[in-house]
């Protein structure tokens, strides 16, 4: 055993995002005692989400944070053990694998990945505080709260597209901002948004500040015109930004194989190039980003990680 190693685990999970939490109740109760490594904040982006009514089971809705925090203790429940901690270096090269946090190292016959995806963000001091309560960055998760709304979208991409024309099934009027002065998006995606009479375009144009607090939420935007400088007030009632994902792969590079974006590629759900390392939820998944998904996936990863001991006779 290398010096300053712990002794090998059976199931490492990186991440305690819904993806990284369901690989630990789904581990926990078919062998004993997976490890999860996770950050200062468990539980993902979902603990910022102040209401989540999509996600099956909960007629009325539950408090992001507070499905986490189920899901850790049932995790707990069937023997997880749960380490914070800043992993700072990872080596896949030979079994068992071997994951530093700093100069502590532990290895681990299956690695589980599950660490997410961060949004890409505008920039602004209080984008994060008004996250949840008028900032947004999934309309398919928020979009229902803006019944007969004003909203913004920020980008002008393929997802700035999808999110506009998903919004304007409910919202009163929705606005793209885009501060250059033709889109990235296809051009079926722009079609459509630019045929739908709900959906109006600001071009040349950049966020410059958000209005609002945590009690009231969002109610306007600072808009500059980028072609003369000139600063306006925009009143809405929420902002979606949509400017793309950073999948937090770094770690892995060079190692695993990813796409052009550097997510995680997978093969038979969950399966990375590397025999015995998995990889679950919005780390592999630039399409969906949605709780249920990263969940499936991560039930997914830990039953094959389950077969892959299996297969070692273990």
């Amino acid at each position: 055993m290398p010096a300053n190693c712990q002794n090998p685990l059976e199931t490492l999970i990186l991440g305690s995002g819904p993806a990284g939490l369901t690989a630990a109740i789904y581990a926990a109760r078919s062998r004993c005692c997976p490890l999860v490594i996770h950050g200062r904040q468990p539980g993902g982006q979902l603990t910022t989400t102040t209401v989540i009514e999509n996600y099956p089971g909960f007629v009325e809705g539950i408090d992001g944070n507070e499905l986490m925090q189920r899901m850790q203790e049932q995790a707990k429940r069937f023997g997880t053990q749960f380490v914070e901690g800043e992993v700072t270096r990872v080596e896949l090269t030979k079994t068992p694998f071997r994951i530093w946090l700093g100069e502590e190292c532990y290895q681990s016959k299956t690695l589980i990945i599950t660490s997410g995806a961060s949004p890409k963000m505008l920039g602004l001091d209080n984008e994060w505080e008004l996250y949840g309560r008028g900032v947004s960055v999934c309309a398919t998760c928020d979009g229902f709260f803006y019944k007969e709304k004003d909203v913004v979208v920020v980008g002008g991409g393929d997802t700035a597209m999808e999110e506009a024309s998903f919004l304007a099934r409910f919202a009163r009027k929705v606005t793209v901002v885009h501060r250059r002065d033709e889109l990235r998006a296809s051009p079926p995606l722009q079609k459509r948004t630019m045929d739908n009479k709900k959906i109006s375009f600001r071009w040349n144009t950049e966020v410059v500040a958000i209005h609002g607090d945590k009690q009231q939420g969002v109610h306007g935007l600072r808009l500059r015109d980028n072609t003369n400088g000139e600063e306006e007030d925009f009143a809405c009632h929420g902002v979606f930004i949509a400017i793309g994902h950073t999948p937090n792969t770094d770690l892995f590079k060079g190692q695993l194989h990813m796409d052009q974006d550097g997510y995680i590629l997978t093969k038979n759900a969950c399966e990375t190039n590397i025999p015995g390392v998995f990889a679950a939820g919005d780390v592999q998944d630039p399409n969906f980003r949605q709780a249920i998904t990263a969940a499936g996936s991560g039930c997914m990863a830990a039953m094959l990680a389950e077969r892959y001991l299996d297969n070692l006779g273990e």
